[in-house]
């Protein structure tokens, strides 16, 4: 089965996160996408929002989207890192083919992830472009070593919203 991955913080869930998800079921023919909430993204500050809220959120907006899971794994797996997720969701859920969904704004910073280089060998990054980022994300050290090697930039009708922005209304 071919699965997609959309990991993060969902700080608060939005339409964004939804048309990326729909967009790669699309493009890529997967069964199901799964919202993999963490606790803390290592790289940003403290949520605003406590998981729960964020669980119950996501569930909320993409509840008619059955192709959409909302998990939280990190208890399960013991840990937060991506790298950690993929190994779990490939041994014990038994999927072959992942696609890990992320924003090009992520793109920029993916070298500096735990096991980057392992992850992009274990999945098919989907990269979906981001206002004010595609510059920097396609001269990224991520992109340059992956284009074409499992790495698919991808160009679609943005929506001008993001989570760090819905925080401050």
């Amino acid at each position: 089965m071919k699965i997609g991955v959309l990991g993060g913080t969902f700080d608060p869930p939005h339409i964004g996160h939804l048309k990326i998800s729909e967009e790669a079921k699309k493009r890529y023919k997967l069964k199901k996408i799964i919202w993999a909430i963490t606790k803390k993204n290592p790289i940003k500050n403290k949520s605003s929002l406590n998981l729960s809220k964020r669980i119950k959120l996501s569930k909320k907006i993409s509840l008619k989207k059955k192709y959409i899971e909302v998990k939280f794994f990190e208890n399960k797996i013991r840990s937060n890192k991506t790298f950690n997720l993929i190994n779990f969701l490939k041994k014990n859920k038994n999927y072959k083919e992942i696609y890990f969904i992320m924003g090009a704004d992520n793109l920029i910073n993916f070298h500096k992830w735990y096991k980057w280089q392992k992850i992009a060998s274990k999945c098919i990054l989907l990269v979906f472009d981001r206002n004010k980022y595609r510059s920097k994300s396609l001269k990224s050290i991520t992109y340059k070593k992956y284009n074409k090697k499992g790495l698919k930039f991808i160009n679609f009708k943005k929506v001008n919203i993001s989570s760090s922005k819905l925080r401050k209304i």
